[in-house]
């Protein structure tokens, strides 16, 4: 009962901290916890100025942070020891994220007490590379079933994945090719490259637009002007949703079976331990009633003979006389 208790509060404290470090991951962001702060220094001949501002972050996140830091970094220490397989631990993708996460604060932390450029340098990589905190949230899968269930259809469904990527990839390059020639058919003589009524300049800039036309999105910023462009357009939307919708439903169906088993697995009994009886002692009066009662195949009959000559020879010692 220790033990489980103890499992349950490590897990409970776990996703404390992971709740808590993306919660001042996100604050950090916000204007209200924010300081800018004027650096602006002199040159030495004293007749130029450097405007320098610096964005001094609210101590109190880091702190927080600084305390997040120090939980994870017992944990993952913690599981480094008592894992039995080293090399596999080294390469579980959640272990390398752990420490992915954790080593850019001891670095900033170290650092911050230089003033040589170089250091600044590396303290000005280590905030912009503040963004793999965010990273922790896939440590959820361990406390979530619904999020591994997740991660084993991504990855049983890679096969699907690829052949949507490919399909896209065809739609997208074929429908670019054709909205930008569709757009050049109302194309003025005085204007070869069509700049002054359609945005579509060039192919690849036709990309975005069918990636976003094929996907449903439609964000509005390129549209098609001209009466080819829109049927092309038609065409587009009505051919990325059957592109999107055919490998959709093995990729349903994978996550309804991992699903289905990950219940069942949970509503499966506890195994309890078997009692097994120790064994019988030589000297023991049942030692030899368990060697009888053993089945004998054909293939044993030597061994059953010798242990049913050794029952009587064990009678006649003791004065007793076979039934």
């Amino acid at each position: 009962p220790f033990s489980l208790f103890s499992f349950q509060f490590i897990a409970f404290a776990s996703l404390f901290f992971i709740l808590v470090s993306i919660t001042t991951f996100c604050l950090e962001t916000h204007e209200a916890f924010n300081t800018i702060i004027n650096k602006t220094e002199q040159v030495i001949n004293g007749t130029e100025t450097v405007l320098q501002y610096e964005i001094e972050t609210d101590p109190a996140l880091t702190y927080v942070e600084g305390v997040c830091v120090v939980w994870f970094t017992f944990e993952f220490l913690v599981r480094v020891v008592f894992s039995p397989n080293k090399l596999e631990f080294i390469k579980n993708l959640l272990n390398i994220i752990d420490f992915v996460a954790i080593l850019p604060f001891y670095l900033e932390v170290g650092l911050s007490g230089l003033s040589s450029k170089a250091a600044k340098d590396v303290l000005g990589f280590l905030r912009v590379v503040r963004f793999v905190r965010i990273l922790r949230i896939f440590k959820l899968t361990r406390h979530f079933v619904g999020l591994r269930v997740l991660g084993h259809t991504l990855r049983a469904s890679t096969n699907e994945f690829l052949l949507l990527i490919i399909f896209l990839a065809l739609g997208v390059l074929i429908f670019a090719t054709m909205i930008y020639y569709a757009e050049r058919v109302g194309a003025q003589p005085n204007d070869p490259s069509a700049s002054e009524h359609t945005q579509f300049k060039n192919i690849p800039i036709g990309f975005w637009w069918a990636v976003v036309t094929m996907t449903t999105l439609g964000y509005g910023d390129m549209y098609p002007r001209t009466w080819s462009g829109m049927l092309v357009g038609a065409l587009c939307a009505l051919a990325g949703v059957l592109t999107i919708a055919m490998p959709v439903p093995v990729i349903v169906n994978n996550f309804g079976m991992y699903y289905s088993l990950a219940m069942a697995k949970q509503k499966l009994p506890r195994k309890r331990k078997k009692h097994i009886p120790p064994a019988p002692q030589a000297s023991s009066p049942t030692f030899c009633k368990t060697d009888l009662n053993m089945a004998c195949n054909s293939t044993q009959g030597d061994i059953c003979l010798g242990k049913d000559n050794q029952l009587m020879e064990h009678n006649r010692s003791s004065g007793r006389t076979p039934l």
